[in-house]
């Protein structure tokens, strides 16, 4: 039986503590958003090979085999770390593997093999998994379930802030067009990045792994942690035996067992979209670095405001009314994408201009695009944010740490399903565009499971 939150409250946290937890997600963003989405993504796809197509079916499944690995481990560490106590000895464990795996991304020049940059993403991508499970099992302890869902917005909304500096960084000192080698603003690039040799994408894994290394430091220093609690060895064997009992517990918990369902399949959604939204814009519209960063800045500078706002509307109205409009914008925002190609948008009820007006995003094709991705940066903060505190408000603080390893493996127990369809849509038909309405699938799926769900999901057990 689970205790209320509001019976096991945590103790007075100070600012200082609050603050250090929350520049946790400022300090691992610009991994999801310079190197996975907007920049290293894309040149992965468009510049590493000469065959666009085939790099973005390596791309899915490099995020393929992430997800399984992710799905498959993360509630047994969840479990492992509520009897061991302390989570900031695993997050440094991880940090450890995501920072050089980050650095060796340097090395993926054009024409060199593809398996080395895939190795090191796969590295990165599990270790960085890894970390926010044990980092979202702290939250429950820092305040009340009356603010965690402003909490879990707040950081959401800084991470993104922190993974605009670094892309706005990028794009204007460092990604030089190909044709030219010049930055947007007509300067040489700093240290000398030679765009032609994707050194102003390659760049993005070692400033992600600088940029992670300085900033996690506040929640070492400043955060309280868990007591210690068993030996590593005890903690093994004690967890796996936990999580057996919380997986036949969730028989019981009804309310959070379909909340878990839901999150999975529209987690696989949100996960394919960002995974693959950057990748699939260069690829139909042959984006530089300079546009699709750009482009991710647009993005970037709308969701810090989307997860702000979205912090009082969880407050006003809830996590599950936060989760299921994110979601509807979601749907509209892919629906409107997929709609969308060279000349016409709204599967072509509505045509457009192929004349560029000169300059970036110069086609009206382009413009629709962007159009749609504002509805994309406004929704896809809160819709993560609001899921993590709808868990937060419905477990106490004692069994977070592996209810947040089977949250984990909720939104990633299935998530290499969206990449699995895109491949195989994509590999049958030709045509990316049917790969990515795979999406829909998913988006929709899950915000139908999660309208029955009770809220906070623990009112029914």
């Amino acid at each position: 039986m689970a205790t209320d939150i509001r019976d096991d409250a945590p103790a007075k946290v100070p600012a200082r503590g609050i603050w250090g937890w929350m520049f946790f997600d400022w300090a691992a963003q610009p991994f999801f958003t310079v190197v996975t989405t907007f920049i290293f993504g894309p040149y992965f796809v468009a510049r590493l090979t000469a065959d666009p197509d085939s790099a973005q079916i390596d791309w899915a499944n490099m995020g393929t085999i992430s997800s399984v690995i992710i799905a498959v481990l993360s509630p047994v560490l969840g479990s492992i770390a509520d009897q061991s106590g302390a989570r900031k000895p695993w997050i440094a464990f991880f940090a450890v593997i995501k920072i050089v795996s980050l650095l060796c991304l340097w090395g993926a020049a054009p024409g060199s093999p593809v398996i080395y940059p895939v190795i090191f993403m796969i590295l990165a991508s599990i270790a960085a998994e890894f970390s926010i499970v044990f980092n979202d099992s702290m939250m429950p302890r820092l305040v009340g379930k009356d603010d965690v869902g402003k909490l879990s917005n707040a950081a959401w909304g800084l991470g993104y802030l922190g993974g605009m500096i670094v892309l706005i960084t990028v794009v204007a000192l460092l990604a030089g067009d190909p044709q030219t080698g010049k930055t947007i603003f007509g300067l040489r690039p700093l240290f000398g990045l030679d765009a032609r040799l994707g050194e102003d994408a390659r760049i993005t894994g070692p400033i992600s792994a600088v940029w992670y290394f300085i900033f996690i430091l506040p929640m070492f220093l400043f955060t309280p942690d868990a007591p210690r609690g068993l030996p590593l060895y005890a903690a093994v064997r004690s967890g796996l035996r936990e999580l057996s009992t919380t997986l036949g517990e969730l028989k019981r918990r009804r309310g959070i067992s379909l909340f878990l369902i839901a999150r999975m399949i529209y987690q696989d959604g949100v996960n394919g979209l960002l995974f693959l939204g950057g990748a699939f814009a260069a690829g139909m519209f042959h984006w530089t670095t300079i546009e699709i960063g750009i482009y991710g800045i647009i993005l970037n500078v709308i969701a810090i405001f989307g997860c702000f706002a979205a912090s009082y509307v969880d407050r006003w109205l809830g996590s599950k009314t936060t989760v299921l409009i994110s979601l509807t914008l979601l749907l509209i925002a892919t629906l409107g994408i997929i709609s969308t190609g060279p000349g016409f948008t709204l599967f072509g009820i509505v045509p457009l201009s192929t004349v560029s007006s000169g300059g970036l995003f110069g086609t009206a094709a382009e413009k629709a695009y962007i159009g749609y991705g504002l509805l994309i940066g406004i929704a896809f903060g809160p819709v993560q944010a609001s899921s993590r505190s709808y868990l937060a408000r419905s477990v106490s603080f004692h069994e977070a740490g592996r209810y947040f390893g089977i949250y984990a493996l909720s939104g990633r127990a299935t998530s290499f399903m969206a990449t699995l369809f895109f491949s195989l849509v994509t590999y049958w038909s030709g045509s990316t565009r049917l790969g990515m309405a795979t999406l829909i699938i998913f988006l929709a799926g899950g915000l139908l499971l999660l309208l029955p769900t009770p809220y906070p999901a623990d009112k029914a057990k």
